[in-house]
């Protein structure tokens, strides 16, 4: 099996054991920490996310260059490269303490408030503990990178793996301790510094990468940065579409408003990560396939077969999610939080097109076209979290998500034209091509599971009984009416051989 395909199958497994693992933490976490305390958690997770961008979008520059540099067999161009970027990386690590030091000491004029002084205290803590943390894992992703980059998937995914379980049983073992969420984040920093390690291990000892500088030309820099710093402004309005959010909430609302609003981005999120996996080991072709002058035809084929396989997975979620949502959400947590059901399925419904379209993402990114879509999306989310904000006086926490999500589609309208004018895409086409199929036979599912939603009974066992029913009839239904051919094939050739005979 190619690094490809197991990429992708880690990647699945990672997600589904990272959203099972975090589906069952959360409660635990809420119920250990207390409400003040996991929104307190969450908020400061949130202001460190915009610090967070200050790798300048270089992790994914590295995979493009990675990748361009192998397919010009350039050894070493490569070298070069990645030194020069190692050094950028010290710098932004710097500025990363500096800018951190600015804002510990300005915490106290943004939460005020909305803080008490003991929440206070543990805010600036909790705070300074993650600025070291980001100074030091901001280039040490550069190595997860270079793994994508020289299409090795196995080894960071499987490593992945490893540390969520490893995490999530650390943190079961320090809050029933005692621990609080301080000792969350000190736990947090040291599992991610390992990773590192250990990634750093792979790129120089298996892969056998080379960090060497022959030259340190300003031409290079600015090569870099004229490619990344797109990348580092889209990145900027991810992190700003939702962690905004948060930050106002928790500066008008309290610690429990951020809490429920950050269980249900955390939902949306989940949401989105099972279509990453498919698009996130597809980085590299789309660079090759550029390198290679691939007709606007071609690509669009590409993004047709990546986007119905990720609009499979997706349909599959946000169905059941539909269903079953609220169901999941009260057994999960508690009543207080049943408004995370609506901001979810909003996000939900939103990220999807995007998503089945992210091939035309990295299509962007490998022909260094990415300033168009980070214009327009700053620009419109800005102004949606805008109307967010003034939609929470009368709408509340589902105000700010409609008003968010709200200028994330009005995105969406306008890239679509840019995809088939600046990069040929069809996009008629695979609209066309993607919903063929898929989208019929899910109204079908959703009709069908109406009627499983009327099993009697509330418990986990309910749940778990209609979402079982659920899976079948999808199954059976997108087998038989929704996949094509070749689909079809691809899903009997992923299934063990053990049970083949079966199938």
């Amino acid at each position: 099996m190619s690094q490809l395909k197991k990429g992708a199958m880690l990647s699945y497994v990672s997600i589904l054991l990272t959203n099972l693992l975090g589906i069952v933490l959360t409660p635990f976490m809420i119920r250990t920490l207390g409400d003040s305390d996991y929104g307190l958690y969450t908020l400061i997770g949130s202001v460190i996310g915009y610090i967070s961008v200050m790798d300048f979008g270089l992790n994914n520059t590295v995979v493009r260059f990675v990748a361009k540099y192998r397919a010009e067999d350039d050894r070493k161009g490569e070298e070069n490269f990645l030194a020069v970027t190692m050094i950028i990386y010290s710098v932004i690590s710097a500025l990363v303490v500096l800018v951190g030091i600015a804002m510990y000491f300005n915490l106290d004029n943004v939460f005020e408030r909305s803080l008490t002084v003991a929440e206070m205290q543990k805010a600036r803590i909790m705070f300074a503990i993650l600025i070291f943390n980001l100074a030091l894992t901001l280039p040490g992703g550069a190595f997860a990178a270079i793994c994508s980059g020289y299409e090795h998937f196995v080894w960071p995914r499987a490593l992945n793996i490893i540390k969520y379980v490893v995490r999530s049983a650390l943190v079961v073992a320090l809050l029933l301790m005692g621990g609080d969420a301080i000792g969350v984040v000190i736990l947090d920093t040291v599992m991610t510094l390992l990773v590192i390690a250990l990634n750093g291990y792979y790129v120089l000892r298996r892969i056998k990468v080379r960090f060497r500088l022959h030259q340190f030309e300003m031409t290079m820099v600015k090569r870099i940065f004229s490619y990344s710093v797109w990348i580092f402004v889209f990145a900027m309005v991810g992190q700003f579409q939702w962690r905004a959010g948060q930050v106002i909430l928790g500066s008008v609302s309290g610690t429990t408003a951020v809490a429920i609003y950050g269980v249900g981005i955390m939902l949306g999120t989940y949401y989105g990560a099972f279509s990453t996996a498919v698009s996130g080991v597809f980085r590299p072709r789309a660079t090759k396939m550029t390198v290679q002058n691939a007709s606007g035809e071609e690509l669009t084929s590409m993004m047709i077969r990546i986007g119905r396989i990720s609009f499979l997975v997706l349909l599959m979620i946000l169905g059941g999610y539909f269903l079953f949502g609220k169901q999941f959400v009260m057994l999960w947590v508690n009543k207080t939080y049943l408004e995370a059901w609506s901001i979810s399925m909003i996000i939900m419904v939103a990220y999807t097109l995007p998503l089945v379209q992210a091939f035309a993402n990295s299509i962007l990114e490998a022909r260094s076209k990415f300033a168009f879509k980070a214009v327009v999306y700053i620009l419109l989310i800005v102004l949606g979290t805008g109307v967010g904000t003034y939609l929470i006086r009368d709408y509340g926490i589902v105000g700010l998500t409609i008003g968010s999500t709200g200028g994330w589609l009005l995105s969406q309208v306008i890239m679509n034209i840019y995809y088939q004018r600046a990069i040929g895409l069809n996009i008629p086409r695979f609209l066309l091509e993607l919903c063929r199929g898929l989208l019929p036979s899910f109204v079908v599912v959703v009709a069908l599971g109406l009627l499983i939603d009327r099993l009697p009974g509330d418990g986990w066992l309910n749940l778990a009984a209609k979402i079982a029913i659920y899976a079948a009839v999808y199954i059976l239904v997108m087998l038989k009416f929704g996949v094509n051919k070749t689909e079809a094939d691809m899903f009997r050739s992923s299934v063990p051989k053990f049970s083949k005979r079966n199938v």
